[in-house]
């Protein structure tokens, strides 16, 4: 009787130390900033920025105009560049 009473806590034993060395295993998800290689797109000549000083009226809205399209553009170019920086990365990026 003694030797089954001693061969249960042993096996009790045995089953709690094996517990406490296993330790579960956990996945932490931590992001990582990676160097965004996207060149800078180079910022276009504003027309009425070369307008020289006492330019008509005509002249300066056509120069306007022009420019709200260039700047238009160089906005997009700007936008797909951060786009470009900030997109999650795909196991090809990585």
């Amino acid at each position: 009787m003694r030797r089954y009473a001693l061969l249960a806590a042993l096996v009790g034993l045995a089953g709690a130390l094996s517990a406490c060395g296993v330790a579960p295993i956990q996945t932490v998800k931590v992001p990582v900033p990676v160097e965004c290689r996207v060149e800078v797109p180079a910022r276009p000549a504003m027309p009425t920025e070369m307008l020289s000083p006492g330019v008509d009226l005509d002249r300066f809205s056509a120069s306007a105009l022009a420019e709200i399209e260039l700047r238009e553009g160089y906005e997009g170019e700007l936008r797909a560049a951060l786009a470009e920086c900030v997109k999650p990365l795909s196991k090809e990026r990585r």
